[in-house]
């Protein structure tokens, strides 16, 4: 009996504790989308889901992110054969105690989705090693 009582204290106290413990969604850098970055009005029209053309990568962290080259990599899903296959890649050089950047149109690199589709977008280290990542889907205008 007192077996079984304490078993069932030790169950209570583990399901209660679970309940109090903090849980965070997300505890690395998040990348997510905007049509583009103003200085003054800072991120305008972000979503997951915009029409074809230019748009600008975020990425944004708790930390210093720790990185100087860097790549955003776009992957198409290919509708026939459902996988991820590879689209294009822009190379960057970014502040290592950086933990808020964007990633915009320049003179090296576009950012431009030309067609339409599921694209699953990658902030990739100088070692190719994946530092965040998210879906976007592009629509025809």
């Amino acid at each position: 009996m007192k077996k079984s009582v304490l078993f069932l204290f030790a169950l209570t106290v583990i399901f209660f504790s679970g309940l109090v413990s903090k849980t965070f969604a997300q505890n690395e850098p998040i990348l997510y989308f905007c049509e583009k970055y103003d200085s003054k009005k800072g991120e305008v029209g972000v979503s997951d889901r915009f029409t074809t053309g230019y748009l600008t990568v975020m990425v944004k962290s708790d930390y210093e992110l720790g990185l100087e080259d860097v790549h955003i990599q776009f992957d198409k899903l290919n509708e026939r054969s459902k996988k991820f296959e590879f689209y294009k890649k822009f190379d960057y050089v970014i502040e290592s105690d950086m933990s808020y950047v964007f990633f915009a149109k320049n003179s090296d690199s576009d950012l431009k989705f030309e067609e339409p589709g599921l694209y699953r977008v990658f902030l990739l280290d100088d070692n190719d090693k994946t530092v965040a990542s998210a879906l976007i889907e592009i629509v025809s205008n």
